[in-house]
């Protein structure tokens, strides 16, 4: 009896991690990243997939860091209130959000599936675009304070999938 037990633990085990059975619900895809003149830390962010591979139906956009050493870390929170964090997420229709950041709080992104994936979308230069990544410059004024020279917008107009650049210069 005892050997039996032990052979049909070791047959579910093996089941279970089968891939065939690998669970569709914890799956990612990837919207743009910030990059920083400070170091080589990325802040990432993630939509999040329910089964069926469409997005839940609240707060499907994660962020966190990616380490130079490929290592990820969550944001803490004063970098979640105030600097990379999510803003707010609002469920527009179904696999189709708006998102604000605290870091641009002033552009609108929508979140929407394009061509198989989820993609990012926000003004760029005046036009609908895919955003890529983000990158800031900055400059430390006291002790750990940066100050922001500029941060400029990558990616593709989603029309003619041509790339796009914007600097924009807080005042």
């Amino acid at each position: 009896m005892r050997w039996s037990v032990l052979i049909l633990l070791s047959l579910i085990l093996s089941f279970l991690s089968c891939p065939v059975f690998a669970i569709s619900w914890n799956r990612t895809d990837h919207l743009f990243s910030i990059e920083r003149s400070k170091n080589k830390n990325l802040v990432q962010y993630d939509v999040h997939l329910v089964e069926n591979n469409d997005l839940p139906d609240s707060s499907p956009v994660t962020v966190y860091w990616v380490l130079e050493n490929g290592r990820q870390e969550e944001l803490t929170p004063i970098e979640r209130k105030y600097a990379y964090g999510i803003d707010s997420q609002e469920k527009l229709e179904k696999n189709k959000f708006r998102i604000l950041l605290h870091a641009l709080k002033q552009r609108e992104i929508v979140v929407e599936r394009i061509g198989g994936s989820f993609k990012a979308l926000v003004s760029i230069n005046g036009k609908q675009s895919i955003l890529e990544r983000v990158y800031i410059e900055s400059k430390e004024i006291l002790r750990g304070l940066p100050r922001v020279l500029y941060v400029e917008l990558f990616g593709r107009t989603k029309e003619a999938d041509h790339p796009i650049k914007e600097r924009i210069i807080p005042r």
